[in-house]
């Protein structure tokens, strides 16, 4: 082959190359964008401010303002309260509403309105027959309204909504008495009902991640370390080693869901440990870490040149000595990003999670204590499937917008690995 045809073939091979990366970014670019589109909304939420007065003859009937006594007036009586108010602060604002029976009125606001304005009354009593503002959140409808979800054409065929109701929406916007603003709460409310997608949150999913990851960390990261230690500097090379080393490559290739099973058959049936709980998805989490975590801790031992050791040892230090003295920490760069994305990998996963039970619909907070590992919690993975198998488009646009702040977690830790390897990393 001439030089002429070799420099030609080269040219085509990097031609090919180039195509290559550049379809690959286009489509990830093209993934980025879908999930950004469904999901930047879900950070957006519709409000409506309200002028409450309170009635304490209706919310506190024995006039003690004791809250032990005034929770037995339910979230109906709230729901009642906050219609009437509605109807007078849209008298105020001289807007005509007479199109809408009281039931459309009411069905303009949240149902998680009523609860909203309980637990505050609760908490403070001293709201009562006295005027302050409060905001609800309005339903998911008029939510889906204003971020292009809903229009009158779909409204005219839902009977979750009417057009009527959307007017009225937008005089309530011109009477500034709604607005769409910036949703921190979706970063701390918990889950909510079929009925109720404007007031999902991922409060008791992050909660219960940041759990599980804690107990991969605390579980995973020794046994991994110790265990590349020993089988890379002490085991004895035989048949037995040998078939320790093949069935750890053998785990790291095995379908996550074989974990689920194992998690479910061991922790849950074996154990009676309870189902749903962090510490069950922290195990089976933990099990599934190890075999990477491993071979990332091996690789990043044999890295290290023989010669920082031989000279440990020829300086006079023992064998324990020259490895965890010498080797180890030379091979923290690598044994440290294996670490970070093995729990990057963790962070990830939902089918292990599905089948210990932690697809169930939690709505209080685990226990910030350490025994909060214990109580039932879902995580945030199984809580994107979750919403987007419900039928509310809502929730899909919820299940994106969790997407978004799970991708964000990935690349941060994918970084922050990459930008700790580069300053601790030896060069030989």
């Amino acid at each position: 082959m001439d030089l002429k045809a070799r420099h030609a073939k080269e040219l085509r091979f990097r031609m090919y190359g180039l195509v290559a990366i550049t379809l690959g970014l286009l489509c990830v670019l093209a993934l980025f964008s879908s999930v950004l589109a469904a999901g930047l909304p879900a950070f957006k939420q519709t409000f409506i401010q309200l002028q409450l007065d309170l009635p304490a003859a209706k919310l506190d009937k024995t006039g003690t303002r004791d809250p032990e006594k005034m929770k037995k007036v339910s979230t109906i009586g709230y729901s009642k309260v906050i219609r009437d108010q509605l109807q007078q602060n849209l008298k105020d604002a001289g807007i005509d509403f007479s199109k809408l029976d009281k039931k459309q009125l009411k069905n303009m606001i949240s149902k998680e309105a009523p609860a909203q304005l309980r637990y505050a009354v609760l908490e403070n009593p001293s709201l009562l027959d006295r005027p302050f503002d409060f905001e609800v959140l309005a339903n998911g409808r008029i939510d889906g309204y204003y971020k292009g979800r809903v229009t009158f054409e779909t409204a005219a065929l839902d009977v979750m909504i009417s057009p009527d109701q959307l007017v009225l929406a937008d005089a309530m916007k011109a009477a500034g008495l709604l607005k769409t603003r910036f949703n921190g709460q979706f970063f701390y409310w918990p889950d909510a009902s079929d009925l109720r997608p404007e007031a999902a949150g991922l409060g008791v999913a992050l909660l219960g991640s940041l759990y599980m990851v804690i107990i991969v960390f605390v579980l995973a990261v020794p046994l991994s370390v110790c265990t590349a230690v020993f089988l890379e500097e002490f085991a004895p090379k035989n048949w037995f080693t040998d078939l320790i080393e093949i069935n750890i490559s053998n785990l790291a290739a095995v379908p996550s869901i074989v974990f689920g099973i194992l998690g479910l058959s061991l922790f849950i049936n074996f154990m009676d440990l309870p189902q749903s709980a962090p510490i069950v998805g922290g195990l089976c989490l933990t099990l599934m870490t190890l075999p990477t975590v491993i071979i990332a801790a091996r690789a990043a031992i044999k890295a290290v040149p023989p010669s920082i050791k031989s000279a440990a040892l020829g300086l006079g230090a023992s064998r324990v000595q020259a490895v965890f003295h010498h080797v180890l920490p030379s091979a923290a760069p690598g044994i440290l990003t294996g670490t970070i994305l093995g729990l990057a990998q963790a962070l990830g996963e939902t089918a292990p999670l599905l089948l210990i039970g932690m697809v169930a619909f939690v709505r209080e907070y685990p226990s910030l204590s350490p025994d909060g590992i214990f109580d039932p919690s879902t995580a945030l993975p199984v809580q994107i499937y979750n919403w987007t198998v419900r039928g509310d488009p809502a929730f899909v646009e919820r299940a994106s917008g969790a997407i978004i702040v799970l991708l964000c977690f990935m690349i941060t830790m994918n970084a922050l690995a990459i930008i700790l390897r580069r300053r601790v990393e030896k060069r030989w």
